[in-house]
């Protein structure tokens, strides 16, 4: 570990972050494949999970990589990369989901989250995967980006509290009540396979 002029100590993963950074800014432009090479699994994973819609969560990548390119020279080199791209990605995930609000008021859709089914034979069809991500997907967003990035993702509380730019106290009580909101979502599929 090295330290870094106020203090911070930061890993051997995050100094080859910003030595990536430091590379990209002085004109080495694969640099920034690298670097997003190193973490492109995790904005991925976020952004299905965040969106739970398939088809734009490569645009919404898309949309963060450029954001994350174009401003990459003021990155301040005060918290880990990974912090500074997942909050990127998840308030681009934040407009997406915005955008998607504002259009379902102009266009009638079916409620495709109505999923619980007290057929055996239906429930079995089911992948838990499926399941599990459309409960996350019923959960209002304050609830679902801790949640998200602690069980999902594996941040501290302290990386997500940054992240998101709210206490600690308070993202503990939201991952709490998300994974008491799940539990209750999912509650009628564990009685089915008993």
């Amino acid at each position: 570990m090295e330290e870094i002029n106020n203090n911070i100590v930061f890993d051997e993963e995050t100094e080859k972050d910003f030595a990536l950074i430091r590379e990209f800014n002085s004109g080495k432009e694969r640099s920034f494949s690298d670097l997003i090479l190193r973490h492109r699994d995790k904005v991925r994973n976020l952004c299905y999970i965040t969106l739970g819609d398939s088809d734009y969560v490569d645009d919404v990548i898309q949309d963060v990589l450029v954001n994350v390119y174009q401003n990459l020279n003021s990155f301040r080199f005060e918290a880990k990369f990974s912090t500074w791209l997942y909050r990127i990605t998840v308030n681009k995930c934040r407009d997406y989901l915005r955008k998607k609000k504002i259009r379902k008021i102009f266009i009638a859709q079916e409620d495709d989250y109505n999923f619980v089914s007290s057929d055996r034979k239906h429930f079995e069809n089911f992948d838990l995967g499926v399941i599990l991500n459309k409960a996350i997907a019923k959960l209002p967003e304050k609830l679902k980006e801790p949640l998200i990035l602690r069980d999902v993702e594996g941040y501290s509380y302290n990386e997500i509290s940054e992240m998101l730019n709210v206490e600690i106290g308070t993202i503990k009580s939201r991952i709490f009540r998300a994974r008491e909101t799940l539990k209750a979502l999912l509650k009628p599929y564990q009685e089915n396979r008993m």
